[in-house]
């Protein structure tokens, strides 16, 4: 049986957050909707302190904040960007497009058609989000969207040079220097400078996040990518020092970002929680991540591995670590998470910046119904039929005709029934089924 030994904020905390959030949200869409650019500038100046002539960087602009960037870092953004391409490219590659004759004269198929235009968000404010940039961009050019907007929020007084750098090169054809719910709202919306997009994509704060989810229906989105979330499954092949580590390396994020272990071993999570507080002395974002811990963080120890996957699949968190001596039993038997990173080889920041996997995954349990975001979501699955000859029109015509009428469609019937009259050549009566 699973027991605490430290659990995290109550739910009725996090609802009491949640309404607020929502509310404040609600507020600023109404502004953006109602009031357009002028909205946008006016919130900008408000949350932001940043009223510049123009949101969108000209080529100019995008030269400057470049030139900005060291040789270094533009070759790191560049080999990071050439993995997420290439797995990108590679699941786009199995995406494949299919036309099959399902009886005789009748044809069916699916085409895999690109969203038109996208809205990728770059969160910049607690930390600029470099990778956001090419998890978004590049996979949305990879899956052949023609127009892809992103904005990211000023940074220290403008324009973050390496955000910039990385939706340039990976090939953002707008770039705006917006943050927050007005930058979501804007892309979404539209106002008289910047055209709307069909979806919107990215991770961002809990404002953001909302705001997703409020637009959802007018646009599409990815998912609803909330605080950032980790869980460790470990045994005691590892020690509490990594374990502590992989967990306070992801509670960096916000002071709401939950952060567990789930272990068959009380002492490793006895060492792991020691750990913890030794490394909150010398971490030099300890003031956010002892937050999110004191606040989120809980621990768990299980008698068994299956009680571990019957945990972690509860749980169903964003990211899942996996340091056990088989971690491949968890990628075989679990079912609910984000992503998986398995072995102490690997972890979760790998994925965030440069292994090629995407970062914007689900959250908040919504890994229950989905995944995160891949080449596939900027895709939409079109489906079409041709029937070649009349016999197939007409059979086809007969099941279809009684079908409609065991429903009450009568319409419907008829549609059916036309086609067996002209190419069956059978006398239907008018609002009849055919027999």
């Amino acid at each position: 049986m699973a027991r605490y030994l430290k659990r995290g904020m109550d739910a009725g905390a996090i609802k009491a957050a949640d309404t607020k959030v929502r509310e404040t949200v609600e507020s600023i869409l109404a502004q953006v909707e109602a009031h357009k650019d002028q909205a946008i500038r006016d919130l900008s100046k408000q949350f932001d302190k940043w009223e510049p002539e123009s949101f969108r960087l000209s080529p100019q602009d995008i030269e400057k904040a470049i030139a900005q960037v060291s040789k270094r870092d533009l070759e790191d953004i560049k080999f990071a960007q050439a993995q997420v391409r290439n797995f990108a490219q590679k699941q786009r590659d199995s995406m494949q497009d299919i036309e099959v004759e399902t009886l005789p004269g009748v044809v069916l198929g699916h085409k895999h058609i690109p969203v038109n235009a996208v809205g990728c968000y770059v969160p910049g404010g607690r930390y600029p989000m470099i990778a956001s940039a090419h998890m978004s961009v590049v996979t949305a050019k990879v899956a052949g969207v023609k127009r892809v907007i992103a904005c990211a929020p000023p940074f220290k007084g403008g324009p973050h040079p390496a955000i910039v750098a990385a939706m340039h090169f990976g090939g953002a054809d707008e770039i705006y220097v917006l943050g927050g719910v007005q930058a979501v709202a804007a892309m979404a919306l539209g106002t008289e400078t910047i055209a709307p997009v069909d979806m919107i994509v990215g991770p961002g704060n809990a404002y953001v996040a909302e705001a997703k989810r409020q637009l959802f229906g007018r646009i599409g989105i990815d998912l609803l990518a909330g605080p950032t979330e980790t869980l460790v499954i470990a045994d005691d092949s590892v020690d509490g020092e990594i374990c502590a580590t992989d967990l306070l390396g992801q509670a960096e994020h916000g002071p709401n970002s939950p952060a567990v272990l789930l272990t068959n071993s009380e002492k490793l999570a006895r060492d792991t929680m020691a750990e913890v507080e030794r490394l909150l002395t010398i971490l030099p974002t300890a003031e956010t991540a002892r937050q999110a811990w004191e606040e989120c963080g809980e621990v768990i120890v299980c008698d068994s591995y299956e009680e571990l996957v019957t945990e972690a699949d509860r749980i169903a968190s964003e990211h899942v670590q996996v340091m056990t001596r088989d971690p491949d039993f968890f990628l075989k038997n679990m079912s609910n998470y984000g992503a998986l990173f398995l072995g102490p080889r690997t972890n979760v920041a790998f994925g965030d910046k440069v292994i090629g996997t995407n970062l914007t995954l689900p959250t908040k349990k919504n890994a229950r119904f989905t995944g995160g975001l891949w080449v596939g979501k900027f895709l939409k699955t079109c489906t079409y039929q041709k029937v070649l000859t009349d016999e197939a029109s007409a059979m086809i015509g007969e099941y279809c005709s009684r079908l409609c009428t065991l429903e009450g469609f009568t319409g419907h019937a008829e549609q059916a029934n036309i086609r067996v009259r002209r190419y069956g050549g059978r006398n239907v009566p008018y609002g009849e089924a055919a027999e």
